[in-house]
């Protein structure tokens, strides 16, 4: 029986050249110079430092140019608000990994509000899709995309 699976995960590798190379442009840009500006990223979670919020906005679109070169998806990062503490400001960035269960439960919903001829089923971080036909579920990926979500999705392990 045909398959795929429903998956929202972020290349951490490519992530971090990103990271690297918006360090490069904070540390060679004039504006930021002396400033102690800078990125770090630790598991999925980016701390962008700097010494005010103005400074903290630049390197959050320098940070956004940077990952979208690499084809790291912006609407997979969750931004908290900025923590702003003497002459030091700072803000951090998670990487969102995986599909959680409210989610889950939004993409079976809405597959079976389509009144599509497949199964979706959660299992863990992903959702599994099954159908008789290729075509069902080719269907249903069509729907999944047209449909506006707050995180990526990516449609792996498809097998016939």
């Amino acid at each position: 029986m045909p398959s795929f699976d429903i998956i929202s995960e972020v290349n951490l590798h490519e992530a971090a050249n990103a990271v690297d190379q918006a360090n490069r442009e904070v540390n060679t840009r004039f504006d930021f110079k002396g400033s102690g500006a800078k990125f770090e990223l630790i598991e999925s979670v980016i701390t962008l430092t700097a010494e005010s919020d103005f400074q903290l906005q630049q390197m959050m679109d320098i940070l956004h140019i940077k990952l979208a070169k690499r084809d790291v998806d912006i609407a997979s990062l969750k931004t908290d608000e900025p923590q702003i503490a003497g002459k030091q400001a700072k803000q951090t960035v998670t990487l969102v990994q995986g599909i959680d269960s409210t989610l889950a439960r939004k993409i079976v919903k809405l597959i079976k509000d389509k009144k599509l001829k497949v199964q979706a089923a959660i299992q863990g971080e992903k959702v599994r899709v099954t159908g008789k036909k290729r075509d069902d579920l080719q269907e249903c990926i069509q729907a999944l995309r047209e449909t506006p979500l707050e995180q990526p999705l990516q449609f792996d392990n498809f097998r016939d």
